[in-house]
């Protein structure tokens, strides 16, 4: 599965850079395949332990924030491996077209 997900501090000023930048550290601190842009940062793995890493990542920012709001979707299709990389590859090939 792939997880996208956000986690924004609320109460916290306009600057939330240093906070979101908690939650990415323990995405990437996990060891499982990620990537962050500038909406989003994206997760894939197994349920549990995706869902262990989101908790974790937003657990990281509430500990500094008094209140936090979270986007998340999610692309439940299990047998795929590697589609975090595999989906935009496809997108690319088609482009070249």
């Amino acid at each position: 599965m792939i997880v996208a997900f956000s986690v924004t501090p609320l109460g916290v000023g306009e600057e939330v850079g240093e906070y979101v930048a908690d939650a990415v550290r323990v995405v990437r601190e996990s060891g499982l395949p990620n990537r962050t842009d500038a909406m989003f940062t994206s997760i894939e793995g197994e349920w549990d332990e995706v869902m262990d890493v989101v908790k974790r990542a937003v657990a990281a920012v509430e500990a500094r924030a008094p209140r936090v709001s979270v986007v998340l979707k999610a692309d439940i299709r299990p047998g795929v491996t590697d589609g975090l990389h595999s989906k935009v590859a496809t997108v690319e090939r088609h482009l070249e077209s």
